[in-house]
C-alpha cells in the first residue's frame, strides 16, 4: 500500500496520515496486513520509520498521527494523555439521538464473553464522555459529529449504542440494525487539532470522506 497520497502533514516531530478503514495499526494474532509494513516509505531521510502517536480501529478510517522519533513520541504521548488533543469523528448512526447535541457520560469496562472480549457500560468502568452534535440526517439515520474527551476502547461505538443510535455497520454493537445492511463500519477520524507547538496555533488536519461512507453522508445532506 502506497501511504504517500494519504498523506495529510508533514513536519519535522510528527506525521498525520489518512488511514484506510480495513487496515490494522498493528499486526493481529492470525497475521494478515498492517500499517506497520508500510510506515518505512514515510521515513523522509530519518534513520527510522515514524511510529504510532495514538490508535484508530481497523475499520476506523481517517486521521492517525505519528511520531518521527523518540521525543516526538513522546510529546505527542503527553498531548493526547492529557486530552489536549482534539479529535472529531463523523459517523453515521442509525435512527436518532434524543436531542440534537449533547454528551454520553457512561464509564466503560472490559469484559470477556464466550465470543471474546468487548467493552461494555459498567458502574466500575473508566471514566468515558463523548459529546455530539447532528449534522444531518435522513433515510432512518443521522450524521453525527463526535468528539471524545476521554480515549477509551471502542468509546464512540459503545456510547452510541448505548444512547439508542448504533454506528452504521457495527457488527459488534450496533444489533440486528446495523448488521441487516452489510455495511462497513461508517466511523471516521475526520479531523484532529494537535497543539504541537507552543508559540504557534495548533495543527489543523482534515482527512477526506472514505468512498464506502459518501452514499449514506449525501443522505443525510452532506455536500462534498
Amino acid at each position: 500500500m502506497d501511504l504517500l497520497p494519504r498523506l495529510l502533514y508533514r513536519d519535522g516531530l510528527m506525521l498525520v496520515i489518512d488511514k484506510p478503514a480495513g487496515l490494522a495499526v498493528h499486526a493481529g494474532a492470525s497475521g494478515g496486513d498492517h500499517l506497520g509494513r508500510h510506515l518505512d516509505a514515510l521515513r523522509f531521510g530519518l534513520p527510522q520509520a515514524p511510529e504510532l502517536a495514538h490508535r484508530l480501529d481497523r475499520d476506523t478510517s481517517g486521521c492517525l498521527a505519528l511520531g518521527r522519533h523518540r521525543k516526538a513520541l513522546a510529546k505527542l504521548g503527553k498531548l493526547f494523555a492529557e486530552g489536549r488533543v482534539r479529535k472529531t469523528y463523523w459517523a453515521v448512526v442509525v435512527g436518532r439521538p434524543p436531542q440534537e447535541t449533547g454528551a454520553v457520560d457512561m464509564p466503560l469496562l472490559k469484559s470477556n464473553t464466550k465470543q471474546g472480549w468487548k467493552m461494555r457500560v459498567a458502574a466500575d468502568g473508566q471514566a468515558s464522555l463523548t459529546e455530539y452534535r447532528t449534522l444531518g440526517a435522513g433515510d432512518g439515520m443521522t450524521w453525527l459529529a463526535l468528539e471524545p474527551r476521554t480515549g477509551r476502547t471502542h468509546q464512540l461505538r459503545v456510547h452510541m449504542a448505548a444512547l439508542g443510535c448504533p454506528i452504521l455497520g457495527d457488527p459488534v454493537y450496533g444489533g440486528e440494525a446495523t448488521r441487516a445492511r452489510e455495511v462497513p463500519l461508517h466511523l471516521h477520524a475526520r479531523a484532529l487539532k494537535i497543539p504541537l507547538y507552543s508559540r504557534r496555533e495548533p495543527i489543523a488536519c482534515e482527512a477526506p470522506v472514505p468512498e464506502h461512507m459518501r452514499a449514506r453522508l449525501a443522505a443525510c445532506g452532506h455536500k462534498p
